[in-house]
């Protein structure tokens, strides 16, 4: 009786599955595929994996919960950057991007190896503020070890009503200035993150307008729009564009951005995607710039950058370096060249795939990732230090809330006086001391600007295609959706 009920259960499974196939048209991209993959062969274990668990397994399996399991081991098998969306956070996931969200306004993504990783806290979040860093590794949430976990699920573990206290166990990797890992436990009270893009913006010294966007959301555009009108208010004469610590977001917002700095359709990036007949990238779409820029095209702009800045600042950084309207100062960027896409599915329902979908590409032809851009002007600042300074900065506020908006202290080049303890901003000194040797802009970009065959070069996926006989020449294309580095914030 049981083996007849499994195999009932089994063939109704199968059944189910092959009609989810036909009607996605699974099949007919199945037939896509090079002849010499036999598809079909290749995920039969799948359901002879299933046809088990029905017959064998001790306990009556929920099938929801095995469906879904093997949804994220296929995700996760993919990319560091592919993720499966359960329903139960997938409405949450659009607050990334506008609004503001219950959690402790960290942004994290896997490491190399796997492990939950925070790529940046926040800016005033309740993550900064107990202490979280850039690259801590998350080990344990309330006691729940992290190894195997995807970011969906650490991100559900994460968020929370406000008010209430989550317990995070973090490894902090070494560095130059402490060289041993560290194991940390935090208690943190969850809060409402609010979701602004300038979290900066102030004239120092000179007329020099200085400005640090967070991250890339719909908002960013107008938010720094309407801070460079007030800038320019207060007599600003030059630029300086932080992007340091930025993860990225929206690709949209990235050319958004650009076109405040950028004539009127300029090439911002194109991305690539896969052509199911041949397997190689092709063409997808071009993004330009739209309207004119809210600065006359002489007017002086520099461009902050570390290893912290990813994604859509890339776009930006890229865009703005190769059209030779921004001198790049800092160290190499990250080096997130893809695009992902949430794509709704219909099953399980209110479910999402966040799915790598291509590679964007800037103006120089080249993807830059896993390798990241090179500065006109490098100048490193070791990880250490950015601590001390982002703490420096954040307590600037502490001690006063007014501070958080326009004066956090970066050292002398603020104005703050050095006191016990206090670091220099060098890399955002060094900005400053740049546009302070000539008002004009042509001269410095003769001066510093690199040429960007040695500051934007092709990731080592694309050098070894091109370097196969049978690449097709490829040509400029383009996409939408997100680059974000970190898929999810709490």
């Amino acid at each position: 009786m049981r083996n007849t009920r499994t195999q009932f259960l089994g063939l109704l499974c199968f059944l189910l599955f092959l009609g989810l196939l036909l009607t996605n048209g699974f099949v007919n991209r199945i037939f896509a595929q090079q002849t010499d993959v036999d598809v079909f062969t290749q995920i039969e274990p799948i359901g002879n994996v299933l046809d088990e668990i029905l017959k064998s397994y001790v306990y009556e399996p929920d099938l929801n919960e095995v469906v879904e399991g093997g949804l994220k081991g296929m995700m996760n098998a993919l990319d560091e950057h592919s993720s499966y969306i359960p329903p139960d956070i997938y409405k949450e996931l659009t607050d990334e991007t506008q609004g503001e969200f219950d959690g402790i306004g960290v942004t994290i993504q896997l490491d190399e190896n796997g492990n939950i990783m925070v790529f940046q806290p926040l800016e005033g979040s309740p993550a900064a503020e107990a202490g979280v860093y850039a690259n801590d590794r998350i080990i344990r949430i309330d006691g729940v070890a992290t190894k195997g976990m995807s970011l969906a699920e650490a991100a559900q573990l994460i968020k929370g009503p406000r008010g209430t206290v989550v317990k995070l166990t973090l490894l902090r990797p070494a560095t130059e200035e402490n060289t041993d890992n560290e194991i940390l436990e935090v208690d943190i009270k969850r809060g409402t993150i609010p979701l602004e893009s300038v979290v900066e913006a102030r004239v120092l010294e000179g007329g020099i307008g200085y400005v640090r966007l967070s991250d890339f959301k719909r908002t960013s555009e107008e938010e720094l729009r309407k801070v460079l009108k007030e800038l320019d208010d207060q007599g600003m004469k030059s630029l300086v564009l932080d992007l340091r610590w930025n993860p990225g977001g929206l690709l949209d917002s990235s050319v958004d951005v650009c076109s405040l700095f950028l004539e009127a359709n300029t090439l911002v990036t194109y991305t690539k995607e896969r052509d199911l007949d041949t397997g190689e990238l092709k063409e997808d779409m071009l993004l330009y710039t739209k309207g004119g820029p809210a600065e006359p095209m002489s007017f002086p702009l520099a461009i902050l950058v570390n290893q912290f800045t990813a994604s859509s600042s890339e776009i930006v950084t890229g865009a703005l370096q190769f059209h030779k309207r921004a001198l790049i100062v800092g160290q190499q960027t990250f080096g997130k060249g893809s695009v992902q896409t949430i794509i709704p599915l219909r099953r399980p329902v209110g479910s999402a795939l966040r799915l790598t979908t291509a590679l964007y590409y800037t103006p120089a032809e080249v993807t830059i990732h896993k390798q990241g851009i090179l500065p006109d002007v490098e100048l490193e600042m070791p990880e250490g230090h950015q601590r001390q300074l982002l703490d420096q900065m954040r307590q600037s506020f502490i001690d006063d809330p007014a501070k958080r908006r326009g004066a956090q202290n970066h050292g002398a080049v603020t104005g703050d006086a050095a006191t016990e303890g206090s670091v220099e901003d060098t890399q955002l000194q060094r900005a400053v001391e740049i546009l302070r040797e000539d008002p004009v802009f042509e001269n410095l970009m003769i001066k510093y600007h690199r040429d960007t065959k040695e500051t934007q070069v092709a990731a080592a996926e694309e050098k070894k295609q091109a370097a196969s006989p049978e690449a097709p020449a490829e040509a400029p294309a383009s996409g939408t959706s997100e680059t974000g580095t970190p898929p999810v914030q709490e």
